[in-house]
């Protein structure tokens, strides 16, 4: 039974793409037009590329974050597809179109998520049968399906419902197996597109058990490995820097750098036309990189700071102990985050006012009067104290100003010591973080400061 919905389009003017989309669309073009060949791989490898669409409004006004683009750009790179570009589009009739029309121009590959609910809004298999130039049809199998989905919750199917059994003509129904919405997969031009729900979940098993068998029986095996190289310590110009030839253009491994709190991580993407092949080219990559940057690098992927140092400790069988003032027990909060912590961490005090220094640690009273309680005596005061206190094999030590308020010429804003006592003695290093960040930023880069001091002691000793 054929029904045609000439509702959901009266309303509606379709209309070709915008001249101030012309410079995007060319660069677009021209990333697409260059398919990765690696040459330094053993054998050619013709990669097929992707768009990924996300609709909803509830997207484009910042109400949601969408999760599903990132998932599906990593599920891809499993089997050697190159995303190109997430685009975010409301759900609007119009800009639906033409993005669905830019990407398939573009793309060999546009996967779309989200605008298959029930409500007027769910627009995304109008916009889809408009770009094929094809009526909606329904389809009474799935329409069944849907029906039998709620007469197993004990409730009547709302009629509303009844459009998502409704799919352009042509194209082929994919079954949602936890949800209402049926997915669609249909031919544009060059590109195969795949129309998913954008319940993560659903989005998720419908990807692995329709899309990506149809995706591993066309990609012959090619695939593209990732890898990110954690490092703290230098900025990411100067990170750059060194690896600077790595990060040529057209490279097989591709490399690039992000900043985030102050971690500056190196991410490689490595293309073969095996898992074998990929991972060769990765390795060596990453070999030379961490040659390259020696001591700053910490680790990779996954790995913190604080996941590296509790792994260090316990593998040594040491003990940590804190003492914190500006930072509030976020050094202890830090290492505690991190699974099987009670096996070198053995405790934290905040001692935030100068009268706690003084009680719980035995901070001298004059020493602070002399010396300031943010000053470099107090700090090492605070680290060896918490040591011998504790019985710990290390303890560090947190003193300064977080701000916003409390600075002074003498000592502004920014200004942090961090005391790191051992059997040898106590070093003391001084921070000087500057009044642009706030104090989030500064309490969080003081952690990390720390935490990579200790690191640094524990790989060196």
């Amino acid at each position: 039974m054929n029904i045609t919905r000439p509702d959901r389009f009266a309303n509606h003017r379709i209309r070709g793409g915008a001249p101030e989309h012309a410079a995007i669309d060319g660069l677009i073009a021209l990333h697409c037009a260059l398919r990765f060949i690696p040459e330094a791989a053993s054998s050619t490898l013709v990669g097929m590329n992707a768009i990924i669409l996300s609709v909803g409004n509830e997207l484009t006004l910042g109400q949601t974050v969408d999760t599903n683009s990132a998932w599906l750009s990593r599920r891809l790179a499993e089997v050697g597809v190159q995303v190109v570009m997430h685009a975010t589009v409301a759900d609007e009739l119009e800009p639906l179109v033409r993005e669905i029309r830019r990407a398939s121009e573009l793309a060999d590959l546009v996967l779309i998520t989200g605008g298959l609910g029930p409500t007027a809004d769910d627009l995304t298999r109008d916009a889809l049968a408009a770009v094929l130039g094809v009526e909606l049809v329904l389809e009474e199998r799935y329409l069944e399906q849907i029906r039998a989905f709620f007469a197993e919750r004990g409730r009547p199917m709302p009629e509303a419902n009844r459009v998502q059994a409704m799919f352009p003509a042509g194209s082929e129904p994919i079954e949602n197996t936890c949800g209402t919405a049926p997915g669609i997969r249909a031919r544009v031009g060059r590109a195969m597109v795949f129309v998913m729900p954008g319940v993560p979940r659903e989005m998720r098993v419908m990807y692995d058990r329709d899309i990506l068998p149809w995706l591993q029986a066309h990609t012959n095996g090619a695939v593209i490995l990732a890898r990110t190289i954690q490092t703290f310590g230098a900025g990411e110009s100067e990170v750059g820097e060194r690896i600077r030839d790595l990060m040529a253009r057209g490279r097989n491994p591709t490399v690039g750098t992000t900043a985030q709190q102050a971690v500056i991580g190196v991410r490689i993407h490595a293309a073969g036309a095996s898992r074998a092949e990929a991972e060769a080219l990765l390795e060596q990559t990453t070999a030379e990189i961490r040659s390259r940057l020696g001591n700053i690098v910490y680790g990779q992927d996954a790995d913190t700071l604080w996941s590296v140092v509790v792994r260090e400790l316990i593998a040594r069988g040491e003990t940590l102990s804190t003492a914190e003032s500006c930072t509030g027990g976020l050094v202890a909060k830090r290492i505690t985050d991190v699974p099987g912590s009670s096996a070198c961490f053995l405790e934290g005090v905040v001692t935030y006012a100068n009268e706690a220094k003084i009680r719980l640690l035995g901070v001298p009273a004059e020493l602070i009067a002399a010396h300031g309680a943010v000053s470099r005596p107090v700090a090492e005061a605070m680290a060896v104290a918490c040591r011998e206190r504790s019985g710990s094999d290390y303890a560090l030590s947190v003193t300064g100003i977080a701000g916003p308020s409390g600075g002074t010429p003498e000592k502004p804003v920014g200004l942090v010591y961090v005391g790191l006592a051992d059997a040898d003695g106590c070093d003391v290093l001084q921070l000087r973080l500057g009044s642009t960040l706030d104090r989030e930023e500064i309490r969080d880069r003081t952690t990390k400061t720390a935490l990579n001091l200790l690191r640094l002691r524990l790989t060196v000793s």
